[in-house]
């Protein structure tokens, strides 16, 4: 259990906060490419050669004897950047592909000694109110190559980064010295963590819409807005993407031994997929929960219309009457009822009056004014 806590301590804190400067950051411009973030060797959980390059790293750590691993990060790299790296460490070309051409679903492939891990970014777009066009979520990747004495981080986007991630981990030496394995759960439960801090921020977001929904009156209009609720809707559609096919994957690596995962860190995915599945429930009941409220909307709308036309309609036939009784008298005959009488005018008024208030009282009754 200590092992756990120390594996959380090394991902969790600060998940919102914003990036801090990473002093262990290469920015030379060698042979590997500008794409390099930085590539260090790890001996006992120590960095122990931080200005290397890629293949240089690797030719430190297979003459260790298998004492040492290299973590290599890596943002955006073209096709030219990432071939050198991808023939040096003996890289899958359908994984490399992947790696370098991005919008990948969220997967887990495995190859003679290695594994290709591809994860998705989830950053929640704070706004002060949500509009029809609001962004709510963007997304990013993070793709990793894991074998027995590398690893290797590839991101796009502008989320996700793992600088804090590693000086995190570089504080534990202890916990790095258990070797790629430990990076790659991670790796794998901070972007989990993501989802669910994510979830909890939407889960806000929905609540809003549906008070607006449901409340009589919203700025003056009854219901809610259906561009909101539908744009909403298409974040979280963007969110399960991300969180769905994940879920596999993970169950994948907790249950199943893999030759690059070592066995004691591999039943500590079992927490990582445990909370996976805690926010795909919540997604997916996201996605359920917006429905009703998008039909619930549409219905209200529905409603309001024929409450509308019921008032339209009994207005009609109130000056219905008067009309009827105007173009009756207004046709000119010469003979006609009371046209010769003193009281004649007033007695048709009142009539008319009468009836219509007669109208109006039993259109009232119905509810229909």
């Amino acid at each position: 259990m200590s092992m756990i806590r120390d594996l959380r301590a090394a991902v969790r804190p600060s998940l919102r906060k914003g990036r801090s400067a990473y002093p262990y950051e290469n920015t030379r411009t060698d042979a590997a490419g500008t794409a390099v973030v930085d590539c260090a060797v790890y001996r006992d959980g120590q960095r122990v050669h931080a200005h290397l390059t890629p293949d240089e790293a690797l030719r430190r750590v297979r003459s260790s004897g298998g004492r040492e691993f290299v973590w290599i990060g890596l943002h955006e790299p073209t096709e030219r950047e990432f071939s050198g790296i991808a023939t040096e460490y003996g890289l899958h070309p359908l994984a490399v592909e992947d790696a370098v051409q991005a919008h990948q679903r969220p997967k887990l492939e495995r190859y003679d000694d290695s594994v290709f891990t591809v994860f998705k970014t989830i950053h929640y777009v704070e706004h002060v109110e949500l509009t029809a066009t609001s962004e709510v979520v963007e997304t990013g990747e993070v793709m990793c190559f894991t074998g027995r004495d590398y690893i290797i981080t590839v991101r796009h986007g502008g989320q996700g980064s793992l600088r804090a991630l590693r000086h995190r981990m570089e504080e534990d030496a202890e916990l790095l010295a258990k070797g790629p394995s430990v990076v790659l759960h991670a790796i794998a439960d901070q972007t989990v963590d993501g989802y669910l801090a994510v979830a909890d921020a939407v889960q806000d977001d929905i609540d809003e819409v549906e008070i607006e929904v449901f409340s009589n009156t919203t700025n003056g209009r009854r219901g809610g807005d259906a561009g909101r609720i539908y744009q909403l809707k298409r974040e979280v559609l963007e969110f399960k993407r991300a969180v769905s096919p994940l879920l596999r994957p993970m169950q994948l690596v907790s249950e199943r031994p893999l030759q690059v995962i070592d066995p004691e860190i591999q039943k500590y995915f079992r927490d990582v997929a445990d909370h996976l599945t805690r926010v795909n429930e919540q997604v997916l009941g996201f996605d359920d929960l917006l429905n009703s409220i998008l039909q619930a909307n549409l219905a209200q709308a529905t409603v309001a219309q024929n409450e509308d036309m019921r008032k339209i309609t009994s207005w009609a036939a109130i000056f219905a009457v008067p009309t009827m009784i105007a173009g009756i008298y207004g046709m000119n005959f010469q003979y006609m009822p009371e046209l010769g009488w003193k009281y004649g005018y007033p007695t048709v008024m009142g009539v008319t009056v009468t009836i219509c208030i007669a109208i109006y009282r039993g259109f009232k009754r119905n509810g229909w004014l």
